[in-house]
């Protein structure tokens, strides 16, 4: 079941990054885990990052603190999803 667990955050954070950067749901759809997001993704600016994070918590049911986040975190779809997985998953 740890992997429909798993599969259910992936499909939570590719919707996140649809709604809340208003991306296109065919273009998340091939994120894979090379994807770059920061710095590559112009919707994802440090004015967003906020915002995605908060979205992340509120449907995942999960905290991250302040000394948990680090900026790898968003270099890739692979990393954030990781992250995710670990803290919705533990």
């Amino acid at each position: 079941m740890a992997s429909d667990a798993a599969e259910k955050v992936e499909e939570t954070v590719r919707a996140v990054l649809v709604d809340i950067l208003a991306l296109d749901e065919a273009d998340v759809a091939e994120f894979n885990g090379e994807t770059e997001l920061f710095g590559a993704i112009p919707e994802l600016d440090s004015m967003a990052v906020a915002g995605l994070l908060t979205e992340i918590e509120d449907r995942l049911g999960i905290w991250i603190e302040d000394d948990e986040f680090e900026a790898e975190m968003l270099e890739t779809f692979g990393n954030l999803l990781r992250f995710t997985q670990e803290k919705a998953l533990q």
